[in-house]
């Protein structure tokens, strides 16, 4: 199956001038962005909503802004998925660095809803040719973005599943900019790729920690610090690795 560039639902409260809202549109420069800006759409996110599925043509490629979050899925044969990354308002989700033909390995899928600014990969494409310093940026990001699928393989394989929580509400937590993050157990199940019981007991210790407080669809984090002790080292890893790397684009 192969996308198409469709307009989806805009967005009246973004406009395509409002690159401050994804981090890594703010490192370009005036000249760099003014090349991209008349094809940029501003968009809304809902959450759910898939942007691509493994083998699908990525033609558009989404800068999530603010608290909007988009998780890349490994899916398996029997329909199950793990979470390879998170991408929130430091980054972007489809088409980064690769040209020409490219179909998606994994599904990338809305975590958390809201802005977006969304452009067609051959625009971005285009302007890597004319400025070294975009491409350089962008290729940095990728740089990035895979050692945090080479991190995610790690934890998987290392860590405990409430390492891993911890690992994920803080990720999380830093891109939605807010104590309240919006998220079910369920959601959360399948990031970690383990069953809902296993969540709840592990949501149920880091609250009775007063690290978190959970409710109905939504975790508050209470104890940031107190998170971070109870995170694996990959957090921080991944953290310390983008900062980096990318400087002028802070999480």
């Amino acid at each position: 199956m192969s996308q198409s560039f469709v307009a989806p639902t805009r967005d009246p409260a973004l406009r395509a001038s409002d690159r401050h809202a994804n981090r890594l549109l703010a490192a370009l420069n005036a000249r760099e962005y003014a090349i991209l800006a008349p094809h940029l759409e501003p968009i809304q996110l809902a959450r759910g909503r898939v942007l691509f599925e493994p083998g699908d043509e990525v033609t558009t490629t989404y800068f999530p802004c603010r608290k909007a979050m988009v998780s890349l899925l490994i899916v398996t044969r029997d329909g199950r998925e793990v979470e390879a990354a998170t991408i929130g308002r430091e980054g972007a989700v489809g088409g980064i660095v690769s040209e020409g033909h490219k179909p998606a390995f994994g599904r990338a899928m809305v975590q958390i809803g809201g802005e977006a600014l969304a452009i067609p990969t051959s625009h971005l494409e285009a302007a890597k040719t004319g400025s070294t310093r975009f491409t350089d940026l962008f290729a940095r990001y990728a740089d990035a973005l895979l050692a945090q699928m080479m991190q995610s393989v790690a934890c998987n394989a290392l860590h405990t599943a409430e390492e891993r929580a911890a690992r994920w509400l803080l990720a999380t937590h830093d891109r939605a900019g807010d104590n309240i993050i919006q998220l079910t157990q369920e959601s959360l199940a399948e990031m970690l790729g383990v069953q809902r019981t296993t969540v709840s007991a592990v949501t149920s210790g880091l609250a009775a920690r007063g690290l978190i407080r959970n409710r109905r669809g939504r975790v508050e984090v209470l104890d940031r610090a107190g998170l971070e002790r109870a995170a694996c080292e990959c957090y921080r890893a991944v953290e310390d690795h983008f900062a980096r790397l990318l400087p002028e684009v802070t999480t």
